[in-house]
């Protein structure tokens, strides 16, 4: 039988959620169910003094209840050092106020266990790790030299330009080869970003979906397949795409077989990755998410087979 957890979980605060879909909330609905004690604060309550890592925090309880999923107690400022586990959830964009939140967590881990490990997740961004697998993913550039990628889609024809630190499918585009916006649009991310953009290949087959793989220290527990609307190149289910239920296929098993050891020795408990056809486009380590879709389904209760993997790790 485990010791009960005080287990402190960093996210977007948690009267933004929809429950319906929230890899979080199913996290501490499990955590809860277990009988251990969840706390609630946003990143922006996280505070270094004196070289103690703290937050203000509030004690939360979780329904599972549209319009009436939580409660939150009294606000105090609490050691982190005094957690057994932080949750690491807030959404991206994973910019520097992200950036310094895991330099921040980074002081407490491993002591308190952080999901997923901070200078990990800080070192392995979605777009830019998944190149370590270069025979896995479509043909990749990454660069802000205009020349390199006109000359790359001169070579690979449609191309998907989008951020290097995007996320949700925020300024995905996919052009043709013949599609004259492409100068336009450089000059337009040039003035938005001051990172470089990634393009690669466009995959036909993504109209058959892009599908999401969730996996538990390294190993493959369940998956969904997201199927992009007739009006869009996205398949992320908040801009339209449909989730339905799917298996995995032997080609995305050896994926899985390649990367599970890369994410063991990272401490990535929870990784969720993102294949298209028969190749790998990202890594997702930051708040990896699917986790109620895949039971939805039928498949694996993720969220418990996590808090296994994370009581193990506590001995």
């Amino acid at each position: 039988m485990t010791d009960k957890l005080k287990v402190a979980v960093q996210m977007d605060h948690v009267s933004t959620i929809q429950i319906e879909g929230d890899s979080t909330f199913a996290m501490g609905l499990e955590a809860q169910r277990r009988g251990h004690s969840l706390f609630h604060y946003t990143p922006a309550q996280l505070s270094l003094r004196d070289g103690i890592v703290s937050a203000r925090m509030e004690p939360m309880t979780l329904r599972d209840e549209v319009a009436d999923h939580y409660s939150l107690g009294a606000q105090q400022r609490i050691d982190l050092a005094e957690m057994d586990v932080v949750l690491l959830r807030q959404d991206p964009p994973f910019d520097m106020a992200y950036i310094t939140s895991t330099h921040l967590l980074e002081r407490v881990h491993p002591e308190t266990l952080v999901v997923n490990d901070p200078a990990w997740v800080r070192n392995s961004p979605e777009k830019i790790f998944v190149t370590e697998f270069p025979d896995l993913m479509p043909e990749t550039l990454i660069t802000s030299d205009p020349r390199e990628i006109e000359d790359f889609r001169r070579e690979m024809g449609d191309i998907i330009i989008k951020p290097l630190y995007g996320n949700g499918g925020a300024g995905v585009f996919h052009l043709r080869s013949d599609d004259r916006n492409l100068s336009s649009l450089l000059e337009l991310f040039e003035q938005m970003f001051r990172e470089p953009l990634i393009a690669q290949r466009y995959l036909p087959a993504v109209r058959s979906g892009d599908k999401r793989i969730i996996l538990v220290d390294g190993e493959p527990v369940g998956a969904i397949n997201r199927i992009p609307s007739e009006t869009d190149a996205r398949s992320n289910m908040h801009v339209g795409g449909r989730a339905e239920p799917s298996g995995l296929t032997a080609r995305e098993r050896e994926i899985c077989e390649r990367i599970g050891p890369s994410l063991r020795e990272r401490g990535f408990l929870l990784v969720g990755i993102d294949v298209i056809g028969d190749v790998m486009t990202e890594i997702n380590v930051t708040s990896p998410t699917g986790i109620r879709e895949v039971q939805k389904f039928g498949g694996a209760d993720i969220a418990a087979l996590l808090w296994d993997a994370i009581e193990k790790r506590l001995g």
